[in-house]
């Protein structure tokens, strides 16, 4: 399978890609707990059908110590043990945050509510802005239609400093 239109070979869409690069850099700096963070990617990615996304956050989260388990159940989160009560709400919180056409609503009270529970304020805006960045890179990716499978752990990183 192969794109229909590279974004890192035109030379616009690599400067936007660069700024995109530094809000998920923010991000990754937040007191997000990381891996909240690889379990939001990796479920929106998949809710979005993002083959590139998944590759890349699967195996950046198996680099940073994430187990194949968890990672293998993160579809089915729900009907899965493996997650605490905080990673179960980030996860519905991503659903209903990516589903927001579905519901009409975005994220209901009740996640909302649970949310407030498990994460501070700045980890709330953290999540907030994941759910959305993330989707926005789905979306980047689905629509050139970019294969996963050739991501490699911290191919990005001189990209991102240049």
């Amino acid at each position: 399978m192969n794109a229909r239109f590279n974004m890192m070979e035109n030379e616009w869409a690599a400067k936007l890609g660069k700024r995109f690069a530094g809000l998920a850099l923010m991000l990754e700096q937040s007191t997000l707990p990381k891996t909240v963070q690889f379990l939001v990617q990796i479920r929106a990615s998949q809710i979005n059908g993002c083959g590139f996304c998944v590759d890349m956050h699967t195996k950046d989260a198996t680099a940073a110590g994430e187990t194949s388990t968890r990672l293998n159940l993160v579809a089915t989160w729900r009907e899965s043990t493996v997650f605490t009560e905080a990673e179960r709400v980030a996860l519905a919180f991503t659903e209903e945050g990516t589903r927001m056409a579905d519901t009409h609503q975005g994220v209901s009270d009740e996640t909302w509510a649970h949310a407030r529970k498990h994460y501070d304020d700045d980890q709330l805006a953290a999540l907030i802005s994941l759910v959305a960045i993330i989707n926005a890179a789905n979306r980047m990716n689905v629509i050139p239609r970019t294969p996963g499978g050739s991501y490699e752990p911290g191919m990005f990183a001189d990209f991102v400093k240049n």
